[in-house]
């Protein structure tokens, strides 16, 4: 692989180069698809395991029963680069070509945010009791679970004590084109907008009795 295919890319450069149904979500490119039963979706994997080998740029895949779940990023980057989105495009030539059809709905990833006084003290127990490794200062984690599968753990300063609220929230990355219907729903299902000062970053939610999440997209962290 050439180096200027490790070129990093910005999260709005990399929708602008991506088409369905693969999203941005933090630094990642998800895309998910219908492949009715293991035979096609082997077929499927296969196919993109030689695309992947012909450049030496891998996805992660995921294989079920009827649908084949795609996640791509240059893990020696820290980043989002040119080689993950001509790697989408392939795959969704690959898609196209077997009649495969996206997962009606678009992706999503958690990430569990812990507000701390003191981060340098709690962190080693969060790492030690979830069984984590340390992420690099560049990704969006602090803590992430080494097989990939479980939610990423971030830390957050707080200013001063806050006993009066919970100090664990849900962070919960969504396409930049869904997140105004996802607040829309959340509000008609009896939750309450907490803040979109820091929109169109994150905004924060709460259900009914104050349990809060965090609604992220890629817009304005490039």
């Amino acid at each position: 692989m050439t180096g200027s295919t490790r070129t990093p890319v910005s999260a709005a450069a990399a929708t602008e180069a991506i088409s369905d149904p693969w999203r941005v979500l933090a630094d990642t490119l998800y895309a998910a698809y219908k492949t009715g039963g293991m035979v096609k979706g082997g077929e499927f994997v296969a196919r993109i395991i030689d695309a992947a080998e012909a450049v030496q740029h891998h996805p992660d895949i995921e294989l079920r029963y009827g649908s084949v779940h795609l996640a791509l990023t240059t893990h020696s980057a820290n980043a989002l680069t040119e080689a993950d989105v001509a790697l989408a495009n392939t795959i969704t030539g690959i898609a196209a070509d077997l009649g495969l059809e996206a997962l009606p709905a678009p992706p999503a990833r958690f990430e569990l945010g812990i507000d701390a006084l003191d981060i340098a003290a709690i962190r080693p127990f969060w790492k030690a009791v979830l069984g984590y490794r340390d992420e690099p200062e560049e990704t969006s984690v602090d803590l992430a679970d080494p097989a990939g599968i479980l939610p990423g753990v971030w830390f957050q300063q707080m200013d001063g004590p806050r006993p009066e609220r919970n100090r664990i929230h849900v962070d919960l990355w969504v396409p930049h084109d869904v997140v105004e219907d996802r607040i829309a729903a959340a509000l008609q299902a009896d939750g309450q907008l907490l803040t979109d000062e820091f929109a169109p970053e994150w905004w924060v939610l709460a259900d009914p009795e104050g349990n809060e999440i965090c609604l992220c997209t890629w817009q304005n962290r490039d």
